[in-house]
């Protein structure tokens, strides 16, 4: 087996029209495309990055919340690579998003730092 690359992630929100601000409008990821599900009482977002398409954002009514502290067994989150993280952590604190300390991995040496989504799903910062 060969993969090429990872081709996308998809979440699903409890609130569309907060989600879809938060990572448009405080994260800038640009829209692709956009679809209501008429039959699934659904949106479907496709978000892209630098003209990457990476994310895709969907809206389902009644969603259960999925656990996330303590930490939870299943996907632990998702990192976004930054030139600066300072500058970044900054501009989200600015746009009112809570960022915790800046921290550095003992084993790369890289600065790291986590936030949330309106989901409370755990977001990484992670300067390359």
């Amino acid at each position: 087996m060969k993969f090429k690359a990872l081709h996308h992630i998809a979440i699903i929100c409890s609130d569309y029209s907060k989600s879809k601000v938060f990572y448009t409008q405080i994260l800038g990821l640009k829209i692709l495309q956009e679809v209501y599900r008429e039959e699934r009482d659904s949106y479907k977002l496709d978000l892209a990055i630098n003209d990457h398409y990476c994310i895709e954002l969907f809206s389902f009514p009644n969603v259960p919340e999925r656990p996330s502290y303590p930490e939870a067994c299943g996907l632990r989150h998702l990192a976004f690579e930054v030139a600066d993280i300072e500058h970044t952590a900054i501009e989200l604190k600015e746009k009112g998003v809570q960022v915790e300390a800046i921290k550095i991995d003992p084993y790369t040496g890289k600065k790291f730092t986590f936030f949330a989504d309106p989901d409370n799903l755990p977001l990484e910062l992670y300067e390359q």
